[in-house]
């Protein structure tokens, strides 16, 4: 074993790269740029797709990784660990901006169809231009905060992907029993996706209405990846997130559901009685409310927390740009970012740039607000994928707090009507994209970390990941309008619902016509400052309040094996144990994710495998039998994640 794993160290020891800083290993080469850009925008198109369909994205971290290393060290025969971490640094970078954009670019399409006198259908190069500038702002923000996320913060937060890519890497180079034990649990998982994503087996989220409880609702999310996530970041911080849901979901939502037994009106923002609405109706209508209030406190109060290591950051980098260049050279490699004073130029330029662009009704308050709710929601998105992992990050709850606060501004300030919401929209659009890419940045520089990379190195190649996908996104957004659209109608009668862009649409215009409701909010927010004041980090907590219980509970069994690892550990072996369930772990959210893009592909380019697939979102092959199906092939997976870390089965 090695006994430098990033995951065996507690905070504040000495950390020790799988690279390190004195050796010279071949990094920013001309294949590995080329190799990630490409795959950058194979992965921005296919998860545009995915997202706009089913509104989630699939993490391209890991799965660029293994093919980084199938194509360097299988069929190139060449590669080092570093050129495969420059590979998925540049290629993540393309999910992450197809997050950005099909959160809210729809929504102008949804306007232009639905609101009459709309006259502000978006264009390929507006888009590009939101994808540039909300890109910068997202790498740029989190390069001065690297030392305090990476190196002060190793231990304390675990950056599930980044984590996991680095394990998949290292285990690349090392082969053995390492490579073995990640490489099965991706093989095992790739066949469990294939069998209940692929062809329809079994369905995803198996889920049950509670009768007898009117309003509650249980389920889970039966994917190797969150279970894999939910090991990695531990059981406290998988209970905090189910302890949220639970509040969420199996207390407010059947209060709501007997209070509105007794009520014969329509509650706002509702548009049915209560007492004929489903869980998943409660949860879109009012709980999903009370989860954006307590996402946007703790996020307050996250930054709040970090300010005094926010402003020594800054200080620290203000200080380099008066740093002789000599002295600057004395840094080790591994500790090197860009100089402070490019990074202050690339936002002054990205705030001229914003403010001047013509079409996009960004005056000067509109750049203000960009700037100061990009610089906040990415710090808070940087730690908060640190915790839970970038596939669990509230981005869109961060974009509607965006949205809800500068339609509020602007209204102040007399900016309404159609005007108002294209201004909003614009700022939630590059707030959402920078948002995106600094939980990419923060998980590819987290690797970088633990592999030995520079991370001026991967800084610069963040651009280039950001580039590449860009040039071909607005493109690609237009064509699914036009060939599937975002809103039922006579011309597109089986539409891409683009679900996140749908509520910023609802929202940005209940604000411009003041129907909000305002009073779920700011219980979410009375309830994450409740939590905070009995000494609890309330963020975890209000991140499982806003998404719904079935993703909580895989990572909660997750985290309870984790937990059992731990306790049946004999003294010695607890390290050795818990390093060989995150191996595994890893192989399952590879597998999971590998698969989930090929998946994306067949549907784009199949049009009897789509015909196929939504025939069956419903009800699975198996019929009735598929949810029990679902249920068994969970707990097999999770038997055999704990199997693995039994020290009998560990390979040397």
């Amino acid at each position: 074993m090695d006994n430098q794993n990033s995951n065996s160290l507690q905070p504040g020891n000495k950390f020790e790269p799988y690279i390190k800083p004195h050796e010279n290993v071949a990094e920013m080469t001309v294949r590995a740029v080329v190799l990630g850009a490409l795959l950058a925008i194979v992965f921005g198109v296919a998860n545009a797709y995915l997202g706009l369909k089913v509104g989630m994205t699939v993490s391209a971290s890991i799965p660029a990784a293994v093919m980084s290393m199938a194509i360097l060290k299988g069929l190139l025969k060449k590669g080092t660990v570093l050129e495969n971490n420059i590979v998925q640094t540049i290629a993540s970078s393309g999910e992450s901006l197809a997050a950005g954009i099909i959160f809210t670019i729809p929504a102008f399409y949804i306007w232009n169809l639905t609101m009459p006198g709309f006259n502000h259908p978006i264009n390929a190069l507006e888009i590009f231009f939101l994808s540039l500038m909300g890109g910068f702002l997202g790498i740029l923000f989190v390069i001065p905060i690297r030392r305090y996320l990476m190196v002060r913060e190793h231990g304390k937060l675990k950056f599930p992907e980044g984590t996991a890519c680095a394990e998949i890497i290292k285990a690349g180079d090392e082969g053995g029993g390492r490579a073995k034990t990640v490489f099965t649990g991706l093989g095992l998982a790739a066949f469990y996706k294939f069998l209940m994503s692929g062809i329809r087996l079994w369905p995803e989220t198996p889920n049950q209405n509670i009768y007898s409880f009117k309003g509650a609702n249980v389920g889970i999310d039966a994917t190797p990846a969150l279970l894999g996530v939910g090991y990695i970041i531990g059981p406290r911080i998988s209970a905090l997130m189910l302890g949220g849901a639970v509040l969420g979901y199996l207390g407010i939502a059947p209060l709501i559901a007997y209070i509105g037994t007794y009520v014969p009106n329509i509650v706002p923002p509702a548009t049915k009685l209560i007492s004929e609405m489903t869980p998943g109706e409660i949860r879109d209508f009012y709980i999903k409310y009370l989860g954006v209030g307590a996402v946007a406190l703790g996020g307050f109060i996250s930054l709040f927390k970090a300010l005094p290591i926010i402003f020594n950051s800054f200080a620290v980098g203000a200080k380099e740009i008066f740093t002789r260049k000599e002295e600057r050279i004395k840094r080790i490699r591994t500790d090197e970012d860009l100089p402070m004073w490019l990074v202050l130029t690339g936002v002054v330029l990205a705030i001229i740039a914003i403010w001047l662009f013509p079409g996009t009704n960004l005056h000067l308050l509109g750049t203000a607000l960009c700037v100061v709710f990009g610089f906040f929601f990415v710090v808070v998105a940087a730690r908060i994928v640190g915790i839970v992992g970038s596939s669990s990050s509230p981005v869109s709850g961060m974009t509607i707090a965006t949205i809800l606060a500068t339609s509020l501004i602007l209204l102040a300030f007399g900016v309404s009507g159609t005007s108002g919401m294209v201004t909003v929209m614009f700022i939630g659009t590059i707030v959402c994209i920078a948002v995106c890419m600094s939980g990419d940045i923060s998980q590819d520089l987290k690797t970088g970390f633990l592999l030995g990379s520079s991370p001026k190195n991967q800084q610069i190649m963040e651009f280039i990941g950001l580039i590449a996908p860009a040039l071909v996104m607005g493109f690609v957004v237009a064509l699914m309008n036009t060939s599937f659209g975002f809103v039922k109608d006579a011309t597109h009668p089986t539409p891409l619902l683009a679900p996140q862009a749908n509520v910023m649409s609802v929202i940005v215009r209940g604000v411009m016509t003041g129907n909000l409701p305002w009073v779920p909010i700011l219980v979410g927010c009375m309830l994450a400052g409740a939590i905070e004041l009995v000494g609890i980090s309330s963020l975890p907590f209000a991140i499982g309040l806003y998404l719904p219980l079935n993703l909580s509970t895989p990572i909660m069994a997750g985290g309870f094996i984790s937990l059992i690892v731990s306790k049946l550990s004999k003294e010695g072996t607890a390290s050795k144990r818990e390093e060989q369930g995150i191996l595994f772990s890893s192989g399952l959210v590879a597998g999971d994710a590998l698969v989930g893009v090929l998946i994306a592909f067949a549907i784009y380019l199949s049009s009897r495998y789509q015909a196929f697939y939504e025939a069956h979102e419903e009800v699975s092959v198996a019929g009735t039998l598929g949810p029990w199906l679902s249920l068994i092939a969970f707990l097999i997976m999770g038997l055999m994640l704990y199997r693995t870390t039994r020290i009998k089965n560990m390979k040397k």
